[in-house]
């Protein structure tokens, strides 16, 4: 299977976007090195080949960055994991910008308020950065916590999607 790559720059860094033939995210994230994102792409959608292109969601992601936070809500993602995964990331993409949830909140939200843990790791897991907003999960104090692109990133998100949100 070949994926399409494409690396865009952003206010954040260079932002590369791996998609399936179908124009679907498979993974993302604040590098320009794209196979640090092919490897958080779970094996069984890991494409044996990539190759530099043009993607949809490229688009989208300017469109955020330019202040329509809700651009990333319309690009096709694909992920497969537990069910509880699947259902974490869904739920991730209802969280609303300027409005980040604690991990607690966001266990009770998927109705497993004891499984903080397991959703702290639904948000490590998480492929597609951005287009699902694991950034909008804090710790409990209100604390950055864990995020596969660096705190600075995750604060930038938070802040511009705050100030959208005002």
């Amino acid at each position: 299977m070949t994926s399409i790559s494409q690396t865009i720059d952003t206010p954040d860094g260079p932002f590369t976007i791996v998609a399936d033939e179908a124009g679907r995210v498979l993974a993302s994230g604040w590098t320009a090195e794209v196979e640090e994102v092919v490897t958080r792409i779970h094996p069984r959608l890991r494409p044996t080949d990539v190759a530099d292109g043009q993607t949809d969601a490229a688009a989208a992601v300017i469109a955020y960055y330019e202040g329509d936070l809700s651009a990333i809500e319309r690009v096709e993602v694909r992920q497969v994991g537990t069910a509880m995964q699947e259902g974490g990331w869904r739920a991730l993409r209802t969280i609303t910008p300027g409005r980040p949830l604690s991990y607690t909140e966001f266990a009770a939200e998927l109705g497993q308020p004891d499984a903080v843990r397991a959703v702290a790791s639904i948000c490590a897991r998480n492929a597609p950065a951005l287009f699902v907003p694991c950034h909008r999960v804090l710790r409990s104090d209100g604390t950055m916590g864990g995020f596969a692109w660096g705190s600075d990133v995750k604060r930038s998100l938070l802040a511009r999607e705050a100030d959208a949100a005002a």
